[in-house]
């Protein structure tokens, strides 16, 4: 954008599955032993509303097992909580000839609406063996909330390989975390000529059911009212992998971002503090988003600017359910992800001469604008509220 008392447990139970498969040798011919690597899947289900929903996790090996490999697992409950999960320890034991197994996890169904909630699995201390794939995430889908207009969607992992999580907002709770945001407020038109009044009401932006709800409103008076709110301050990182799932609303005149801009802004202003727009959506493009980079001197009242779009194939709109829109970031090269799909890569050679102003803190910004200079205004054909839902926000740092 440019400046812009229930109780739910579950017992867990091994399913041993055996699978015949040739036995891997190395590509010089010889027959010294491969070591096999051990890899989990990450599992994603409706929660389900009576008896039990089965979140079986596949652990297997890159070679059938020539000799007996053993490894444990371990259940995190990460935005689950003790009164979510009865997790219990474990380990597993493979039989020469077996390359396979699963780790049953059940899960008590309900009728109550709860919010998405995630546990993860990790495998330790592998014995002949080596783990490859060593966390695996279980995300219960509180199916009691979704509506055909909030899909399930897309979802990414808690962990990657060579990753650690250093700061997350699972938006669970009742308020919006004021150790996270701040609310920027005003009807000032933000550089754009848009037409929103940003507030820190509760109808402009709330929690509800573990997302983050910012909702475009018309008032009765005509006027529009919308949220943004902002991690200065508070939350800032230089580089890593940023993950953001999210739904966002679409219409004419509808302009939600999911962005950054850099930690000295109040310093040097815009451009040249560096702008990532990790997604942007003008809502007279229902199927579009786009990814940009805006830089620029010092003083200067325009950005110069690159990016590219990525669009859902014909008949999808982003309205419909959630992705995923992502980052990685490091020293002098961002990419940009929707779905896990590269779709642009922005190196420091594209600059062409001026500053590079993004190997430095960054902040975010997530909000709904109405009207500007993009995506024109609304019209008779756009209906309010319109809500974007954010689902989690991740940074992910190299170890």
């Amino acid at each position: 954008m440019r400046l812009k008392s229930h109780y739910f447990g579950f017992w867990m139970a091994l399913v041993l599955v055996g699978c015949s498969c040739d036995s891997e040798t190395p590509s010089n011919g010889n027959t010294n032993t491969v070591v096999p690597k051990l890899s989990i899947e990450s599992v994603e289900l409706f929660e389900g509303n009576e008896g039990f929903t089965n979140f079986d996790f596949i652990v297997s090996l890159s070679a059938k097992a020539t000799e007996e490999v053993k490894v444990s697992y371990q259940i995190d409950e990460f935005s689950a909580n003790n009164n979510d999960l009865q997790a219990e320890d474990g380990d597993l034991t493979f039989a020469v000839g077996e390359d396979e197994k699963v780790i049953r996890v059940q899960v008590v169904a309900d009728t109550e609406k709860e919010g998405n909630e995630q546990f993860k699995v990790k495998l330790t201390n592998p014995v002949n063996a080596e783990i490859s794939i060593g966390d695996a995430v279980g995300n219960i889908i509180d199916d009691d909330e979704f509506t055909d207009s909030q899909g399930v969607g897309y979802i990414t992992p808690i962990s990657y390989e060579g990753y650690d999580l250093v700061w997350n907002d699972e938006f669970i709770g009742t308020n919006i975390n004021t150790n996270n945001w701040t609310h920027e407020l005003g009807d000032h038109g933000w550089g754009n000529n848009e037409l929103q009044n940003y507030t820190s009401h509760s109808d402009n932006s709330y929690l509800e059911d573990g997302k983050l709800i910012i909702q475009a409103q018309k008032e009765s008076d005509g006027s529009y009212t919308s949220a943004r709110i902002v991690t200065m301050n508070k939350q800032e990182f230089t580089f890593g992998r940023i993950d953001i799932r999210a739904i966002v609303p679409n219409g004419q005149g509808i302009w939600p971002a999911l962005w950054m801009l850099g930690a000295n802004f109040p310093e040097i202003g815009w451009p040249a503090c560096g702008e990532m727009d990790i997604m942007e959506h003008v809502g007279f493009e229902p199927n579009k988003i786009h990814g940009t980079a805006h830089y620029g001197a010092p003083g200067q009242g325009f950005s110069y600017f690159k990016g590219d779009e990525y669009a859902l194939p014909a008949g999808e709109v982003y309205q419909d359910e959630y992705h995923v829109f992502s980052l990685i970031w490091e020293e002098n090269q961002i990419k940009w992800y929707m779905d896990d799909n590269l779709f642009y890569t922005f190196n420091v050679s594209d600059v062409d001469g001026e500053n590079y102003p993004f190997n430095q803190d960054f902040f975010f910004i997530m909000n709904v604008a109405v009207g500007g200079n993009w995506p024109g205004n609304p019209d008779a054909s756009t209906s309010f509220p319109q809500k974007m839902f954010v689902d989690y926000i991740r940074v992910f740092q190299k170890i």
